[in-house]
């Protein structure tokens, strides 16, 4: 652990961080360690959108259809 943190110019705590998935932890902090790891593959699946259940039924949802209000300047209300 102590030779990837050097590696990777983070600290050992922050390197805990890494792994234990905290989101405070930077980007590049992430990626710099991941790189130095040999686990740069494993960002690619991170970032996958297949990999974000939320994302998914977000997209799959209907827009919300537009309202219109204003045509003119002038408001027409039903």
């Amino acid at each position: 652990m102590a030779i990837v943190a050097e590696r990777a110019s983070v600290s050992k705590p922050t390197l805990i961080r890494i792994e234990r998935g905290d989101p405070g932890v930077a980007a590049g902090q992430l990626c710099q360690s991941s790189f130095c790891a040999w686990m740069i593959d494993r960002l690619a699946d991170l970032a996958d959108a297949r990999n974000d259940p939320v994302g998914l039924q977000l997209e799959r949802r209907e827009p919300p259809e537009r309202i219109r209000g204003r045509e003119g300047g002038a408001w027409k209300g039903k």
